[in-house]
């Protein structure tokens, strides 16, 4: 089976690894900090706050910016749950602005006209996620300008996208947004096993998720109620969570992060074959804004389903039969069970249900051969009756 996405580790990773489990430190070590710089040096960003996923991230952010009960969170109905829970973490109510059909992102015009009718009834977000969906960037831009003429607080849920580019500045740089969330999942474009990692300008932001991932416990005298009783003191001044990255999952990113531009550079080679290989099927290619430069975390095609006699499902479980580990990313999270509870209707965000019924999500990662690419297109082809 090919799988939609896998790591790549290489011998130095693994040394890399081994040379923490001979040290004196498993964690809260010296390698979480080299991480944290290392990833802040790489795209631009002032202050780095590692983690054990990004699910962890994005709840230490919105708690940083102080999302809680009465507040409201929006993000995209095209995203893994993670996105929206954060937003119940806190206590806060969850609403959704649908896709931009060509992006696949949040729609910076949906989401202007859903916040003009918010403000004339009184409920505005405190905190509106943009998830770079497959890599490529929101239109951050035109978010951010919304963001100042509304108030609210804008956090990049970039999973998908370490190592993109948005009008040539690194995703996580924050010139458009207060808080930039990766994944380090095996999935992703650069791997720490389970991991995430949140990035930040504001100092004080940086500060509070520090303190927020482990426990809500400070040995910063600056930070305490009174002067330490001595060396060994701490104090507990906020309610925190066990979120800490290990120094084994440190190490593994800090080697990653020497091949990530070579990473997404070979994402970008497999993109272009695959967009030369399939240009002559009944299907929609990804298409890429002018202002961004993708991470390339999945390779998502639509299938336009007026010109096959093939249902989607259809064409999904026979490139799984054929031994393509395809995915579809995502179940729009507004149909989600839990939120179905909460009153959402399916018809409520019309582009997300299109893009559902249509995508499929195939192999893309950088140890993908030309050979592996072949048989992917082959498949599809198969799979969509052209052979």
């Amino acid at each position: 089976m090919i799988p939609y996405g896998k790591q790549e580790i290489s011998p130095a990773d693994i040394d890399a690894v081994v040379e923490v489990l001979k040290s004196d430190f498993l964690t809260q070590g010296p390698m979480v900090p080299k991480f944290e710089k290392t990833v802040a040096d790489h795209v631009g960003a002032e202050y780095a706050v590692a983690v054990n996923s990004a699910t962890s991230a994005l709840h230490i952010a919105c708690m940083a910016i102080g999302l809680g009960k009465g507040d409201w969170l929006w993000t995209t109905p095209i995203t893994f749950v993670a996105s929206a829970n954060c937003g119940l973490y806190c206590g806060a109510q969850v609403d959704f602005v649908d896709i931009d059909p060509k992006t696949y992102n949040l729609c910076p015009v949906a989401l202007e006209a859903k916040l003009a009718q918010a403000k004339h009834e009184n409920r505005l977000p405190k905190v509106v996620v943009a998830v770079h969906l497959s890599g490529q960037p929101c239109d951050m831009e035109a978010i951010a300008a919304l963001a100042k003429e509304y108030g609210f607080k804008v956090i990049e849920d970039a999973s998908h996208a370490i190592g993109g580019k948005y009008q040539d500045e690194f995703i996580g740089s924050g010139r458009f947004s207060d808080i930039t969330v990766f994944s380090f999942h095996p999935v992703k474009i650069v791997t720490t096993a389970e991991g995430g990692m949140a990035v930040t300008n504001d100092a004080k932001l940086a500060e509070r998720m520090n303190l927020l991932r482990s426990h809500g416990i400070t040995r910063d005298p600056a930070l305490m109620t009174h002067e330490p009783d001595g060396p060994w003191y701490y104090q507990q001044v906020d309610l925190g969570f066990n979120y800490r990255m290990t120094e084994l999952q440190a190490a593994l990113g800090v080697s990653q992060m020497e091949r990530l531009d070579a990473f997404v550079a070979r994402r970008h080679q497999l993109a272009k074959r695959y967009d030369q290989l399939l240009a002559d099927l009944p299907i929609v290619l990804p298409w890429q804004h002018p202002d961004s430069y993708s991470g390339l975390h999945l390779y998502v095609v639509r299938l336009k389903l007026n010109s096959i006699s093939r249902s989607h499902r259809e064409v999904f479980e026979s490139l799984r039969e054929q031994g393509i580990g395809v995915n579809l990313h995502y179940i729009p999270v507004h149909t989600q069970p839990y939120y179905r509870d909460m009153g959402f209707k399916a018809e409520s965000f019309p582009n997300s249900m299109v893009y559902y019924r249509e995508a499929i999500s195939l192999p893309m990662f950088q140890g993908l051969t030309e050979d592996q690419q072949d048989e992917v297109t082959g498949a599809l082809r198969k799979a969509l009756g052209e052979e």
